[in-house]
């Protein structure tokens, strides 16, 4: 990936810096986004600094910051090559008759519309003339009924179909896949495992739960050439998890 740019959105921890840090590992340089300024920082020093990665704070909501670091990816390293929508909120929880159908329209605006947005910008600013790769981080919820954050699990089956919808209208000149990972050990995930590690891990047949640099590996393989017949497929990382049946 010498000489290759990544846009990785929500990328100062967890699932997006482990995928910008496996980019990085294969000679890719990486523009970062996130909400916290600090958390940013952080993340391109240990990536490497400003020769490898810069950061873009803001809210992937905002039109004008998804333009901005599309922008920056073009400008400041000269490509922008690879597109990660790594951008989830899942601000509330329970069953869909009782949700606040504000704050439904809140996680598909953020999970659903700003990705679509920013592919939009990403196509407009470079890869309908150049090429390109671009992943969506999408989830096992969106796969099936997610009992307790049935809002998030509609927001992630949109991705899925939204990535077979754009593999096929990009077609030939950007692919277009998806990562569903089932529980990653991140703090964004929190709530799904702590305290009961041990109990949840023991039903995946893998023994284990996942961690972020498990997506991180898979999304380079995406996003990198050897995955070149590879588009509009969604790649489920659980554990074995759907292959046994509900967890």
């Amino acid at each position: 990936m010498r000489g290759r740019t990544a846009l990785v959105t929500g990328g100062s921890r967890g699932i997006g810096l482990a995928i910008a840090r496996s980019l990085v590992d294969r000679s890719a340089r990486v523009v970062l986004t996130a909400r916290k300024p600090e958390a940013l920082d952080e993340a391109v020093r240990s990536l490497g600094g400003p020769e490898v990665a810069v950061a873009v704070p803001g809210h992937a909501a905002d039109a004008d910051h998804r333009a901005a670091a599309v922008r920056t990816a073009v400008e400041h390293f000269g490509s922008l090559d690879m597109l990660v929508g790594n951008v989830g909120v899942n601000p509330v929880r329970g069953p869909l008759m009782d949700i606040d159908l504000d704050a439904f329209r809140k996680v598909l605006d953020t999970n659903v519309v700003a990705t679509l947005g920013l592919v939009q910008e990403a196509w407009r600013a470079w890869m309908a003339g150049h090429g390109g790769s671009v992943l969506v981080v999408a989830s096992v919820a969106g796969l099936k009924s997610s009992q307790g954050i049935a809002a998030y699990g509609v927001s992630k089956a949109a991705l899925i179909n939204l990535t077979t919808q754009l593999a096929v209208e990009l077609a030939p000149t950007v692919r277009v896949n998806a990562v569903a990972p089932a529980v990653v050990k991140t703090r964004f995930a929190g709530a799904l495992f702590e305290g009961r590690e041990s109990e949840l891990a023991g039903q995946y047949p893998a023994g284990r739960l996942g961690v972020p640099e498990d997506v991180g590996e898979a999304a380079a393989y995406l996003l990198g050439d050897t995955a070149g017949w590879v588009t509009g497929q969604t790649l489920v990382l659980d554990g074995g998890a759907l292959s046994r049946g509900p967890i």
